[in-house]
């Protein structure tokens, strides 16, 4: 549950794609010697064991045993093809598993059946797609088609895939409203016994920051920020320019209604204002069907998934997040429950762009669309600071830039407030706008617990 939309320019003659009614099983690479000497040694054992079986127990069908040979090396050469076929055969099973993949999760959303996404989704990959179905519906979408498919760049490197798509989703909303967009989609997909699966799929330009004509006056948090620059599914604060190692800052876990079902995430980060990288670390509130709440705490980096993390949050929680880069390039995740004493902390290898910071209140974005924003009040941000070449500064001497979040007719979601005098505090605030009005996009990217 991704940065704010950054206008990509497609390939220049992107092809467009049938979606076929079924999939197309790609071609047999050719075999080598020893692999064909291989295969027929394992025939003669097969044959003989099954030869000695059959005389034993007087039951020996000598037909059956040679289609069932013929079938069992079919399926093993298929296997092989998959991990090891020429340049042009994976990458054409690539396509066919994310055109099958696209055309599961319509269905399933129509029938309410979310099994039927499972053949095409790692584990993981499955779970966010079912959070992302029940989010959908959640948010008032009624139904969603897939009305066209053009190709990027595909590219297979042994047991990994990447592969870029451009799709156009027409959704319709229960207030009979419907909205049709493309977007960008970075797919990764792994091999698990011999087939493709996706792993993640990251929509990097869904959102397109509005800059404010002008900077906003500073004063006590609580003024709205009225100068504000807009998107889709972020709300807070932005700087940008330089070299960025470090973020932090604290919130209090906003005690959210459980009227309505939707979510909110709380982090700060790095990098994801103009890139595709971004490490973020913050907590989140997800609120189910049934009017429960669910907080947590996650960890997240760009194009994986998000992650949830060992530390207890819960409502009225003041909790810090630090990020810093190491000398040797990795980073360090510092996570603190200041109301219980309870931390967590990690440290990964992650390549970042170090190009921006953010702090952030946001509608969590989920597979083809953004889970609606739910009634979190009023959220409160201080000691939010970040290094920029190699200086400490605050949000003002960052010069960061407020950001509101608006919904599908232009109206303000979640409003920033104005800096605080200490420069480094604020308020995000939750309007009185329709939800089901909203979701001006697609997502930036998919975070997991979601409702």
């Amino acid at each position: 549950m991704n940065e704010i939309e950054r206008a990509t320019t497609p390939p220049s003659e992107p092809v467009p794609t049938t979606i076929p009614p079924h999939d197309t099983p790609p071609p047999t690479a050719p075999k080598s010697a020893s692999s064909r000497g291989r295969g027929a040694l394992r025939y003669v054992v097969v044959a003989a064991l099954a030869f000695a079986i059959g005389l034993s127990s007087g039951r020996l069908d000598l037909p059956r045993l040679v289609a069932g040979l013929r079938d069992s090396g079919a399926g093993a050469s298929a296997a092989r093809t998959a991990a090891t076929a020429p340049n042009g055969a994976p990458e054409a099973a690539i396509k066919a598993v994310i055109e099958r993949a696209d055309r599961s999760q319509a269905q399933a959303f129509a029938q309410s059946d979310t099994t039927l996404m499972r053949d095409t989704a790692t584990a993981a990959y499955y779970d966010e797609l079912v959070q992302t179905n029940r989010a959908l519906a959640a948010g008032g979408v009624r139904t969603i088609e897939l009305t066209q498919l053009e190709w990027g760049a595909v590219s297979v490197d042994r047991g990994t895939a990447r592969a870029t798509s451009y799709e156009t989703w027409r959704s319709r909303y229960a207030d009979g409203s419907s909205e049709e967009r493309t977007d960008r989609n970075d797919y990764t997909l792994v091999l698990e016994g011999g087939v493709w699966k996706i792993e993640s799929d990251v929509q990097p330009d869904a959102q397109l920051i509005q800059p404010a004509p002008a900077t906003e006056p500073q004063s006590q948090p609580g003024t709205p920020a009225v100068a504000a620059s807009r998107s889709g599914n972020w709300s807070g604060y932005v700087a940008s320019g330089g070299t960025f190692t470090s973020v932090s800052g604290s919130w209090i876990v906003p005690q959210v209604s459980a009227g309505s079902a939707g979510a909110d995430a709380t982090w700060v980060g790095i990098g994801g204002l103009r890139s595709g990288d971004l490490i973020q670390a913050g907590t989140q509130a997800s609120v189910s069907g049934a009017g429960g709440v669910r907080y947590s705490a996650w960890i997240e980096m760009l194009p994986a998934g998000s992650r949830t993390v060992p530390l207890g949050v819960s409502a009225g929680d003041a909790v810090t997040v630090a990020l810093a880069q190491e000398p040797n390039g990795e980073w360090a995740i510092r996570m603190k429950n200041d109301t219980t004493g309870d931390s967590y902390g990690i440290t990964v290898r992650y390549a970042s762009s170090n190009s921006s910071a953010e702090w952030i209140q946001e509608a969590p974005s989920a597979g083809r669309g953004i889970v609606p924003l739910d009634a979190f009040g009023t959220l409160r941000f201080t000691g939010g600071s970040a290094a920029r070449d190699g200086k400490r500064m605050s949000l003002r001497e960052l010069g960061a830039r407020a950001v509101s979040m608006i919904n599908r007719a232009g109206e303000v979601l979640a409003q920033p407030s104005t800096l605080g005098d200490d420069g480094s505090s604020f308020t995000v605030m939750r309007t009185q706008a329709s939800i089901t009005t909203g979701n001006p996009g697609n997502p930036l990217r998919r975070r997991g617990g979601g409702p």
